[in-house]
């Protein structure tokens, strides 16, 4: 948990313990009940006040009491229930004393959200126990009359744990396990006791709220005839709120929210209406995300769109709720964005009211709306939104010129609903490079800090940009701007104001102050060097980017915060937008090898990256090699070769990044080459697998690795055209075509077999007796798809125990951010969607000579896209995990 939340808890829980214990010794006291209730009132009011500042502490004030009036003012004596649906998942009701504490938070600041509880995990411990195996058909849990009697007695259990847990916090919580759901059998004959939910009756909820305490629900429902039904939690809390309509509608899981399969990285927000489209068309999207996506668009279809859905751990509850930023994953509809070039394209008159109702400046009387609408005829401009115009964004952008943000006017839903963060997206997407100011006294000036590389406030304004590295630079820009009036003239020189001594005939007593963002790596932490990375925007090319490893590289390298892709080339894609980078607007071409050649003689990217199959990619290698002859400044850019032309060539390096006391083959080797080609994926996995049990070898007995692949490292075939004519990549073996099983392939001579025994030759010890390695490798391809689970059998030279083998995994591997050791066998969740590999299940054979360990990788991110990115940090001078998330 965050050190914030923890003190935060903990002054929670004292300031919760403490009014739960004067408030019963008070009533204990008084007999006079007009006394009592007013001691009540003031007291609830103390408590009111003490934990609003204790919020404070994860949010700004502003922020904070914003989110505390919208809340409170979403119910009503006639609509009690409009604040909040909350789904607590089984794994949460394991931390019932933190849920309570969170839950009572609520309650203190006269918030009653409606909580209904799962009971999963718990029931399949109770009914395993008792011998009853769980059954699942499509997801649903099989429930017979057995079955059922155990879950009603874990339900209650349950839900009067949690009754009591807020009861000895002073709040009232009352439990209702009966009366809410009605339902018919969902299928009788195929899943039993399982209610499909047909009615809600919201009466027991909303009393429960009048009366003062907090409705804690089951999701058990009754059929006509009082049939006892069993319901997913997550579907009763749906309907549940279909039926309330509330502001928010939170699942808490353990988790903390959802994550792209690719990068690994938390999904801050979700805008249906935007991104649900695309989103559903990534090859990581499937499986449980695919069908979670679909439950949530679904609800949220149903409901206002005020409402929005948020997934969350209970330790993050509050800062989900009270501040901009958030906590978890945010999902809502929004609405699809708009980009227009004219004011008629928006509306006149719709625009004038937007100026009207929220420019700041209109109303302090400092501009008036034709002055703002005049003003957009100097230069040329687009204008950003939404469809109601819940937020309004103005940016000029004359030509040659760097593009300003002249005006962002949101209502009070597009701050609540995150609609602000949509436009403002939007806009980055189409300017690499942007500055804008709003007022010193803006209630959500957080917000713009938050997004800007640097800024500096002066006479009651703020200046904000983000692109632009070097304060030189940005005192350039900003010269520019003012001389031709483009701003006020009162930015220069950037950086604070004189002192009040030197600056007595200053025309605002408002202080002044600069800041300069320090951009955070992923993954880094504080380390001693003798060279600090280097932090300068570096421009790449790739050639080859159609296939999944190219859409999961580009994705990657959205979130570098130096390295920015400039060209993206496929001959079938040439001229469509790339959709899977979101940091600047770029469009693929088809670049030739002449093109590259010229693009490496004039400088313009500093990396390669060719995404190639086998056998295509030295026409482009030798043409960066003419261009880099024929440069000027002697440089040359740094090559990363995907393919396996150049994993047997000397004049290359071999980039599996190792530590400097060599695991595998050294960091610095990679530091110092321009030439790197990146190992295969399979190859990558067996080599980690066998160099820790090198010095075990035993002579002319080669170990043996087998290896099973999801079906996207069998590569990928053009699809159907989009129905704007784009073509589609589908992948070469499709799960169904597998028919649920594996399928071996390539029995012999794989060219990973013949890679991994090439390489783990440089690391036999002199001692080892034999030459160089050879290994047999067999592959198969599996049903799932991304993740390789490569199984190493090896005779050894002597006897060993398992204890040993782990022992030199863990001397070998030690410091590594991107090896995990565990004592199970790895399994699929392990690897997919992971940037590292993952080693474990060390056994021995009862002779004590041949060890067994299982290894495993995402063969599209450590297999490919993440190595890459690895060696191109390196090769750049960059921190080696800037842009890949490291736990």
């Amino acid at each position: 948990m965050h050190a914030i939340s923890r003190v935060l808890k903990l002054s929670l829980r004292s300031a919760l313990r403490a009014s739960a214990v004067s408030g019963s010794r008070a009533a204990a006291r008084r007999s006079n009940v007009v006394a009592v209730r007013s001691l009540s009132s003031a007291s609830a009011q103390s408590d009111r006040d003490t934990i609003t500042r204790l919020l404070y502490s994860i949010g700004t004030k502003r922020e904070v009491e914003r989110y505390l009036r919208i809340f409170s003012s979403s119910s009503d004596a006639s609509h009690p229930a409009k604040f909040a649906v909350i789904k607590v998942g089984g794994a949460v009701l394991d931390q019932v004393e933190e849920l309570a504490t969170n839950l009572s938070f609520l309650y203190r600041v006269g918030l009653y959200p409606v909580v209904l509880h799962g009971a999963g995990p718990q029931l399949n411990s109770i009914i395993e126990s008792a011998g009853v195996i769980p059954d699942y058909i499509d997801g649903i849990r099989v429930t017979d009359a057995k079955t059922l009697q155990i879950a009603r007695r874990v339900f209650l259990d349950e839900n009067l744990k949690l009754v009591a847990a807020l009861e000895k916090l002073g709040t009232r919580a009352r439990p209702i396990t009966s009366g809410v759901f009605s339902a018919d059998y969902l299928d009788k004959d195929k899943y039993g006791l399982v209610g499909k939910i047909t009615k809600v009756d919201k009466r027991p909820i909303e009393a429960s709220i009048r009366a003062g305490a907090l409705p804690i629900l089951t999701s058990l429902a009754e059929s006509d005839a009082g049939q006892i039904l069993n319901v997913n939690a997550d579907i009763a809390a749906g309907e549940l709120a279909k039926e309330l309509e509330p502001l928010k509608i939170v699942f808490l899981n353990d988790k903390g929210g959802m994550f792209h399969g690719v990068t690994g990285e938390k999904l801050d927000v979700i805008n249906l209406d935007e991104e649900y489209d695309e989103l559903m068309k990534q090859p990581w999207v499937k499986y449980g995300t695919k069908l979670k996506l679909r439950e949530f668009k679904e609800l949220l279809d149903h409901l206002p769109r005020s409402s929005s859905v948020a997934v969350i751990s209970v330790d993050s509850l509050q800062r989900e709720l009270f501040t901009d930023s958030g906590a978890g994953t945010l999902i809502r509809r929004g609405y699809k964005l708009f980009r227009h070039k004219t004011i008629d394209s928006v509306g006149a008159d719709r625009l004038r009211q937007v100026i009207n109702d929220r420019d700041p400046d209109v109303l302090s009387g400092e501009e008036s709306v034709t002055g703002v609408l005049n003003a957009l005829k100097d230069t040329p401009y687009t204008i950003y939104g939404d469809e109601p115009l819940d937020v309004v964004a103005i940016v000029s952008h004359p030509e040659g010129e760097v593009p300003i943000l002249t005006k962002l006017l949101a209502s009070r839903n597009g701050v609540m609903n995150g609609i602000v963060d949509n436009v403002f997206n939007a806009i980055k997407k189409d300017h690499r490079r942007l500055f804008w100011t709003a007022r010193a006294d803006d209630e959500n000036r957080a917000w713009h800090f938050e997004r800007a590389d640097g800024s500096f406030t002066r006479a009651g304004k703020s200046l904000f940009w983000y692109g632009v590295q070097d304060v030189k630079e940005v005192e350039k820009i900003i010269q520019g701007i003012e001389e031709k009036g483009r701003i006020p003239r009162t930015y220069l020189p950037v950086g604070p104001s004189a002192p009040p001594h030197k600056a007595a005939s200053a025309a605002s007593g408002v202080r002044s102050y600069s800041t300069w963002a320090n951009r955070r790596v992923p993954g880094s932490t504080r380390g001693y060097a003798t060279a600090a990375p280097s932090t300068e925007q570096k421009r790449l090319a790739l050639i080859g980017a159609r296939g999944f490893t190219g859409q999961t590289l580009t994705t990657l390298l959205s979130e570098h915060p130096y390295l920015n892709l400039t060209h993206v080339s496929s001959r079938q894609l040439a001229g469509y937008p790339l959709t899977t980078y979101t940091k600047a607007p770029v469009t693929f071409s088809d670049l030739s090898v002449q093109d590259v050649e010229r693009m490496e003689k004039d400088g313009e990217v500093d990396a390669w990256v060719m995404a190639l199959p086998n056998g295509v990619c030295k026409p482009f290698v030798d043409a960066v090699d003419r261009g880099t002859a024929e440069r000027k400044d002697g440089k040359g850019s740094v090559i990363v070769d995907l393919s396996a032309d150049y994993r047997f060539e000397d004049g290359w390096t071999y980039g599996l990044p190792g530590n400097t006391s060599p695991e595998l083959y050294g960091r610095e080797t990679i530091r110092s080459s321009k030439r790197i080609s990146n190992p295969g994926c399979y190859a990558t996995s067996s080599q980690l697998l066998i160099a820790p049990l090198l010095k075990h070898i035993k002579p002319e007995a080669w170990p043996t690795v087998f290896g099973v692949s999801g079906y996207s490292g069998a590569g990928t075939v053009t699809g159907p055209t989009d129905p704007d004519g784009r073509p589609t990549t589908v992948p070469k073996v499709t799960a169904e075509s597998l028919h649920g099983a594996i399928r071996p392939y390539a029995l012999t001579d794989h060219i990973h077999e013949r890679e991994a025994g090439r390489h783990l030759s440089r690391l036999l010890p002199s001692s080892a007796g034999v030459s160089g390695v050879k290994l047999a490798f067999v592959p198969s391809v599996a049903p799932w798809f991304s993740g390789i689970i490569s199984v190493l059998s090896m005779p050894l030279n002597g006897k060993v125990t398992a204890r040993d083998v782990r022992a030199l995994y863990e001397e070998r591997y030690a410091g590594e951010k991107l090896v995990r050791i565990k004592n199970e066998v790895p399994t699929l969740p392990d690897i997919e969607n992971q940037h590292g590999w993952t080693v474990g299940g060390f056994q021995v054979h009862s002779e004590g000579d041949r060890a067994v360990v299982v290894g495993g990788l995402d063969n599209l991110l450590k297999g490919a896209a993440t190595q890459c990115l690895q060696n191109l940090n390196l090769a750049l001078g960059y921190d080696e995990f800037a842009g890949i998330p490291v736990a």
